[in-house]
Parts: structure tokens; sequence; C-alpha cells
């Protein structure tokens, strides 16, 4: 048969954002593929340089609105290393607290997304049940939805609410038995079962070679997590450890990215219920600490030839800040900020993943990989 190029997206529910892979095919067995990025760009670096250290975190937000969290952390860290800032213990408790329920909220985006990819509706239906769990909780954190301008340079916005700590226990409980549900329905499934074994292939040497991090790497087998690696905030003082799976000689299929996420979800759910009996001054007490406990007092001024930096685990991988000062031309603006996306590095290569298959499983391997097209733009 003619060999020909075909086109999947901007417009496509396989490319769970905007952007446009295209797709060369012979017959129905994909023999090339070339990704298109770059329709959603916002110059947020550029930006940057137009905000002062404070006003910035709200873009961080945007950068991708399914783990927003984890992307204002990022950025906060970063600034707090070019301040050099300490923050209060409490506050990276409670900082902990909100990033490991964003990770739960983001990955059940992901698996709610991605089980009608591969023709299961009902799991889209449950993930967002559970997801909406704990928005409300991430809502009680930072006082709004999906964009929650939470972290603060030195701390965070606001102590945990009067009643929290009980009701994130008992979410957080329900979800751990709820998740087994999931399991019980996908594992058993052998219409999932057959989408994702098998399917994508992503070998563990290769990834490395390519800069792909996150639970797409550790499905290949590879225990990098910077969270352990390089032990930021409070990581080091709460009980969990890696999320890796044990792919077959070929490499990670779309079931091990699926088993790797499963199993983070589970160990940031423990991570939260341990934060908070081990979170200084008690995590059911309120108002009972000064504002000391939970932000900083940090200079807004960098001077010039000053860098700060700081590398997260953020839900689809290793997101980077890098950031010089201004010194006292620029004042409180930063003269450059430098944004590392994990999935601007995993698209290209999860693009070639496809290549041998059929097109019918485009949808079950890209989404496998957890696409956000928001930070990839930026």
């Amino acid at each position: 048969m003619a060999e020909m190029w075909i086109s999947m997206g901007p417009q496509h529910p396989m490319t769970h954002g905007l952007w446009t892979l295209r797709v060369k095919v012979d017959g129905e067995t994909v023999i090339d593929t070339e990704p298109d990025l770059g329709y959603i760009h916002r110059a947020v670096e550029k930006i940057a340089e137009l905000r002062d250290f404070t006003k910035f975190t709200t873009y961080c937000d945007r950068l991708c609105y399914a783990s927003a969290n984890t992307w204002s952390h990022a950025y906060i860290y970063a600034v707090e290393n070019l301040l050099e800032v300490e923050v209060p213990e409490r506050a990276e408790y409670i900082r902990l607290v909100a990033v490991e329920i964003q990770r739960i909220a983001s990955h059940l985006m992901w698996l709610g997304a991605y089980c009608p990819d591969v023709g299961n509706l009902t799991a889209f239906v449950w993930c967002l049940r559970e997801r909406e769990m704990m928005l409300d909780l991430l809502q009680e954190l930072g006082g709004s939805r999906l964009h929650y301008n939470f972290p603060r340079v030195g701390g965070v916005k606001r102590d945990l609410p009067i009643g929290f700590a009980q009701r994130c226990r008992t979410k957080i409980n329900l979800f751990l038995n709820r998740i087994q549900e999931y399991e019980a329905m996908l594992d058993e499934s052998t219409v999932f079962l057959v989408r994702t074994q098998g399917v994508g292939y992503a070998k563990p040497e290769e990834m490395v070679n390519h800069g792909v991090t996150g639970p797409n790497v550790r499905a290949g087998g590879i225990n990098y997590d910077v969270r352990w690696a390089h032990p930021y905030s409070v990581y080091d003082e709460v009980d969990w450890e890696p999320s890796v799976e044990k792919p077959s000689i070929k490499g990670a299929d779309c079931y091990d990215r699926y088993r790797v996420r499963v199993e983070e979800m589970q160990q940031s759910a423990r991570m939260v219920l341990d934060a908070l009996d081990k979170m200084p001054g008690g995590a059911d007490t309120h108002h009972q600490h000064g504002d000391e406990a939970i932000l900083a007092k940090a200079p807004l001024r960098a001077p010039e030839g000053t860098s700060g930096f700081h590398h997260f685990e953020d839900s689809r991988g290793e997101s980077m800040f890098y950031i010089v000062g201004g010194g006292e031309q620029r004042g409180k603006f930063p003269y450059r900020n430098s944004i590392r996306s994990p999935m601007f590095i995993t698209i290209p290569y999860a693009s070639k993943c496809m290549i041998g298959y059929k097109v019918a499983d485009i949808p079950a391997i890209m989404g496998s990989f957890d696409p956000c097209i928001g930070e990839t733009d930026r």
C-alpha cells in the first residue's frame, strides 16, 4: 500500500491538549511521526521579567491546570534559593501535604482521561469523583479552585483551616479504599489489558538518554525520583519510597506506565497521612501558631549576578526553574527566568514509541505518557 502522512490534531482527543502529531503510515502501520508543538505558547518566561518575585506565582499555577500546586511550589523553591530564605518547618509540612494531594488529583485526571482512550468510560466517572475530594481539600488550603496561589516566598498563604486534618484523613483513607476498585476493574479487564500490555515499549536506556523523567522513566525500572535522590522540603522526614516498575526486557509498555502512577497515588496518600501525623505543633491545631510558624520574612531584591535554582518532582517528571537576580537596576524583577518542562522533553520521545504499531494504538501510547501541553509550550 502507498505511504501517506496524516495529521492527528490540533483538535483531536488523542493529543490531550492543543498540538499536532503528524503520522506517516503504510496502511494501518505507523512508520514515522513528527510532533508539532507551540500552538499555545504564551511567553511565560518573558512575562516573568516584568513581574516581581511574588507576583509571578499565579502564572506558575497556569503552566498546568491539572497540577498547578506543583509548578507554583517549584518556582517558590527556586526564588527561596536565590534570596537565601529559610522556611519554617511547619510551612514545609503544609507544603508537602498540598503538593502530594495535588499529585493525586493530577494522576486521577490522567487516569480518568486515559481510560476512555482505551475503551473504558466508567473509570472516567470514578476518577473524577475522587478528584473532586482532592480539589475540595486544595480549595480549603488556597481559597480558590484549580489555580490556588497557595505558596509564598518564605512559607505558605495560610495555616491549615479548622478541621482540615480530620477531613483530609477521612478523604485520603476513602481514596485508598476506592483505588482498589480501580485496580479490580482495570487489571481484570481483557479490553484494557489488550490495549495496554505489549503496546508502546519505551526502553529505559533510551528514556535516560532523551531526558525523560518522572513516572514514565520509573515505569522502565529506573529508580530516579527527585524527592528521593535529592531530597528537598521535608521528604526525607516522612515515610515513603519511589514507585518503580519492573518492565519486560523490551522496555516499559503502556500498562507499566499505568501501574506506576497507581502505585504513586497510593504512596502520595500515605505520605499525606504521615505528614499530618508528624506536623510540628500538630495538624489539628488552628491559629495557635503565630505567622512566623508558616511564613518567614524574605528580601525581595536579589543582588546582580546571583542566581537561584531548584529541580522539583512534578506529577509528570523533573521540572526546573533557573532564576537570575536583576540587581539594583531591575529591583524586584529577575533578569532571567528559565523553565524546564518534563513534557517538552517527553512528547518528542513518546511520539517515536508509536513507530511499528497500528494507528489504533496511537491514543493508548500517547495517553500513557500523560501529556500536558500548557507546561510544554509555556
